[in-house]
């Protein structure tokens, strides 16, 4: 195999940059939605990233690749990700039956309880991150739990932008901490590492950022919310939910032995699994309406409510999960690793790492160099995931090479790629943000002013990491002592 290797044609510079100028420019072109009839209604990014596996074909076949050869890349760089591909399937199993169980919904209820005037942004911050980190969604939490508390700011006469700030901040805390969330499963399995690992390296960085947000938030909530400011809105919420699940504190359990197979470092699928039956266990127990049947459906198709509860934020909450919600993600997976197997076979990926390397110098500067190339990617190419997935194949190679933990690029994939694509409007994730909560970046509409400036974990998290890295907190060997499993006696 090595010796056939040699024997490939060697790619130029050019080469490679005009296959990643063709994929950002269709990218780019599809997502921003120009006014050209060539994209017209086109709000996917599958297709335009498949123009660019062919556009990545094609130059290299004119370079003197054989077809045999580029197949056997896109199946290669596909098996890469065929563990997150499995793990995002489970997870999708384990949405859909913990909402039929009524656990997430317990979740929330209780998270509700804790809203008070003063201390408002700091349990929107809070709450929205328990609903992420039950869910594994920023997108979900944002149009659920992020449209009620806007409403919500809106009563107490609060900036918008400011509840947008925090909703956010809790929302991509559950998402990049999650082992729910499909980039938490996506950037350890382009990275080369198990996503229990993953976790427990992001959890310093993490931490320290989450934490500043949280006293950033409480200032914010003590200068300029009134103590007599109307929380009806939450409690209507409260009691929807109340009313549509028996709540109990057992319910909680699930996710606790959840968090207990990964302190013990019980593989990430049957870990998962684990939650899964526990959660389907005690929703029969508890609620009237669940049964083995109902979990079957919620296990493939997400819950679905019998009948609108009227309110757009519990619909919006509850009706998700099932393998069918995790489509999406998996599809984008296996089209983008196509791109990347090639780009990575061929040796293009490496002749556009080799002029950057050229600027790099330390481990530290190598997770700069990382970061900065996920913020590229998600302002060129705009999709979070791609933002992931890119820039991890680009660099892994050198992260081994300079004999640094594969958990050392993951971090930094996920402090960058899947965070800062809500600091893009343009990308799919800050259109999803406008659209969703009505509010845009960097320009004021007529609903308020820019979120931007109060997206604080989203543009801290980066120079929080890249800080530490500096520090050497957030670089380590593959001998590590934090990373390193433990050999058997």
């Amino acid at each position: 195999m090595s010796d056939e290797k040699k024997n490939f044609p060697q790619p130029k510079l050019w080469h490679s940059l005009v296959v990643l100028l063709i994929t950002i420019a269709v990218m780019a072109s599809s997502i921003m939605e120009f006014d050209s009839p060539l994209f017209m209604g086109v709000d996917e990014v599958h297709a335009p990233m498949f123009l660019g596996v062919c556009a990545a074909a094609i130059m290299a076949l004119c370079i003197g690749f054989k077809w045999e050869d580029l197949e056997k890349m896109m199946m290669d760089g596909i098996y890469k990700a065929l563990q997150s591909i499995i793990i995002l399937a489970v997870v999708g199993i384990l949405v859909g039956v913990w909402i039929d169980a009524g656990v997430v919904p317990t979740m929330i209820y209780y998270g509700l309880k804790i809203l008070s005037p003063k201390i408002f942004l700091v349990a929107v911050v809070l709450i929205c991150s328990i609903t992420s980190l039950a869910t594994g969604t920023s997108w979900g939490t944002m149009a659920s739990m992020g449209v009620a508390f806007l409403g919500i700011s809106y009563g107490m006469g609060l900036n918008p932008a400011i509840t947008v700030g925090a909703v956010l901040a809790g929302a991509y805390f559950g998402d990049k901490m999650s082992p729910l969330s499909d980039t938490t499963n996506l950037a350890p399995a382009m990275a080369g590492t198990d996503v229990m690992t993953h976790v427990k390296f992001m959890l310093l960085p993490t931490g320290i950022t989450y934490v500043i947000c949280l006293a950033v938030f409480l200032v914010f909530g003590f200068t300029g919310i009134s103590g007599s400011a109307d929380m009806s809105q939450a409690a209507e919420l409260g009691d929807a939910i109340g009313n549509l699940f028996n709540t109990n504190p057992l319910l909680l359990l699930p996710p606790v032995i959840v968090i207990v197979a990964i302190a013990l470092k019980v593989p990430a699928i049957p870990g998962i699994t684990l939650g899964i039956f526990s959660g389907g266990l005690l929703g029969i127990l508890f609620q009237p309406s669940c049964n083995l049947g109902s979990l079957l459906v919620a296990s493939y198709g997400g819950y679905s409510l019998s009948a609108s509860t009227g309110l757009e934020a519990v619909d919006g909450l509850l009706e998700r999960g099932g393998i069918t919600s995790m489509l999406f993600s998996i599809s984008l997976t296996i089209i983008a690793m196509m791109f990347g197997g090639i780009m990575e076979g061929t040796g293009m990926m490496a002749v556009v790492v080799e002029q950057i390397k050229k600027l790099v110098k330390s481990p530290a500067g190598l997770v700069t160099a990382t970061e900065v190339t996920c913020l590229v990617s998600n302002a060129t190419m705009p999709e979070q995931y791609i933002s992931i997935i890119i820039p991890g194949r680009m660099y892994a190679e050198e992260y081994e090479k300079m004999g640094l933990h594969p958990a050392c690029l993951s971090n930094a994939l996920e402090s960058s790629g899947t965070v800062t694509s809500a600091l893009v409007p343009w990308n799919t994730c800050g259109a999803y943000i406008t659209s969703t909560l009505g509010l845009k970046a960097w320009s004021a509409t007529a609903n308020g002013g820019a979120y931007g400036p109060y997206a604080i974990f989203n543009w801290l998290m980066p120079i929080m990491n890249i800080i530490l890295a500096y520090v050497g907190l957030t670089v380590a060997d593959m001998n590590n002592v934090r990373l390193a499993k433990k050999k058997k006696a």
